[in-house]
């Protein structure tokens, strides 16, 4: 892959033999402030899928923090390894210098692989480490809000095809019950929703049929894109809507949790041709880095869940345009995204004295 040609500010590899560090920080735009986006712990099988994976998820987070009305630029980091085994304190310590070495430029935090204890680590070494745990005065589990953020997304798309927004009598198909489709399935089933899930661990299943006894289990991805439902609901890894799960989907609407959803960009056009509201990914799962980004200015959970409100009216603002300019939702949602990082990030050229 050419990483010149991908348009970012800054990639940067980072290698400590001792520890076994090995990653990948991406920086897409600081035009808004500094690139905030969490750390991926993952065993990539080649250095490229890394690259990859880093620079579509650092361009997507300037994005999402644009969207979500924050101050903040895109960045995202990536760790190659396997996290059950690999991950050692001399290794995030490695990575956390690292971070520091970027002088403020990127924030990082939580992401698949990485918690809020891993995160008190890395801090050890800088101050640009957020999303830390409760007991160092951090934001905790931002998939809290995450999932809130995701169903305040959901709901504007009902309010948009149903025109009522709620999920009351409404099936929703929930892609991975981790800790964002956990928190997901239980609004859903708190608002009214009939729920079925799937996801590659029985124990994660088994979990939430034990708190919500309503939810129905199928046993694979597979299997669920084919029952039928109203709301599709990925919430596990990226790349969950391609060419052939589009194909066969019975949903009125998609909307979930996961990064990077869109197997291919030409994705986009078959949901709309398909009849399909798709409501894009890096705009309704913004919660997260809501909740993250409000630790800056010392933690409070209620004026974060109360921003992340807001994902409601902006999703609609999104399905709205799509609709007025005869576009896919992630097409007016990504043009939404640039044009407040151009006139807000223009400000910068205006001089202030020192």
């Amino acid at each position: 892959m050419d990483v010149l040609r991908e348009g970012h500010e800054q990639v940067v590899f980072c290698s400590d033999r001792e520890s076994g560090l090995r990653a990948v920080i991406a920086i897409w735009s600081t035009a808004l402030g500094p690139a905030l986006g969490g750390t991926r712990f993952y065993p990539y099988a080649s250095e490229d899928d890394a690259v990859t994976d880093v620079l579509a998820l650092s361009r997507a987070m300037a994005y999402k923090n644009s969207l979500a009305g924050l101050d903040l630029g895109g960045g995202k980091a990536v760790i190659i390894g396997e996290p059950r085994t690999d991950k050692t304190e001399a290794l995030l310590r490695a990575y956390g210098r690292f971070v520091e070495s970027l002088g403020g430029r990127y924030l990082t935090a939580c992401d698949v692989g990485t918690t809020n204890a891993d995160l008190d680590v890395v801090a050890r070494e800088t101050r640009y480490a957020h999303g830390r745990s409760e007991a160092y005065g951090g934001c905790g589990d931002s998939s809290v809000l995450t999932a809130y953020g995701v169903f305040q997304g959901m709901r504007a798309a009902a309010q948009h095809t149903w025109g009522e927004p709620t999920l009351a009598g409404r099936t929703v198909a929930v892609a991975g019950v981790g800790k964002v489709g956990t928190w997901l399935v239980g609004h859903l089933v708190e608002d009214g929703a009939d729920v079925v899930v799937s996801d590659v661990d029985p124990a994660a299943v088994a979990r939430v049929r034990a708190s919500h006894p309503s939810v129905r289990a199928v046993p694979d991805t597979a299997t669920l894109v084919r029952t039928p439902h109203d709301v599709y609901a990925p919430c596990a890894l990226g790349r969950a809507l391609d060419e052939a799960t589009v194909a066969v989907l019975p949903a009125a609407i998609v909307c979930g949790g996961a990064n990077n959803q869109l197997a291919t960009a030409d994705v986009a056009q078959q949901l709309v041709d398909r009849g399909i509201l798709y409501a894009p990914d890096y705009l309704v799962n913004a919660g997260g880095v809501i909740q993250v980004e409000d630790e800056r200015h010392g933690f409070s959970f209620q004026r974060a869940q109360a921003k992340a409100s807001g994902i409601f009216d902006v999703a609609l603002r999104v399905f709205e345009t799509a609709t007025k300019e005869g576009v896919p939702p992630a097409i007016a949602a990504d043009r939404l995204a640039e044009e407040r990082i151009a006139s807000v990030g223009r400000l910068a050229t205006i001089r202030l004295p020192r």
